[in-house]
């Protein structure tokens, strides 16, 4: 897809201005999982372990290749499914506010997918 300056430039701040703010989510879970502290919360039943092991990927790794628009539609999946998982199951009874995070992360990472990471990337240089 071809974009002009300024969408490219529009992509660039929203990937990484949404991972780089993900990554202050993902940066506490990542220092636990180095630590050995695998506590975590298991919203649907694959272990505390497995789960968080999932979010520093969705959280913490995926944000990285993000930021650089490496591989960047793949890298979407998992905070995709992450914020999913946070709207509709964490705070499924939850009132609006505490969903209203997930939700915006939800939609700027869809936006992310669907776009492409745009001409100032690791992917925009093969274009």
């Amino acid at each position: 897809m071809s974009f002009t300056f300024s969408q490219n430039a529009a992509l660039a701040l929203l990937r990484i201005g949404f991972s780089g703010l993900m990554l202050t989510h993902g940066t506490d879970k990542f220092l636990n999982l180095l630590k050995g502290n695998f506590q975590f919360a298991d919203p649907v039943g694959l272990g505390e372990t497995p789960t968080l092991v999932l979010a520093v990927l969705a959280e913490f790794v995926c944000p990285l290749f993000l930021i650089a628009g490496y591989k960047t539609r793949w890298a979407t999946v998992l905070p995709i499914l992450t914020m999913l998982t946070a709207a509709c199951v964490v705070h499924l009874h939850d009132p609006m506010a505490n969903k209203e995070h997930p939700l915006l992360y939800l939609i700027g990472f869809v936006v992310i997918a669907v776009f492409g990471a745009g001409k100032y990337s690791v992917d925009g240089r093969k274009e």
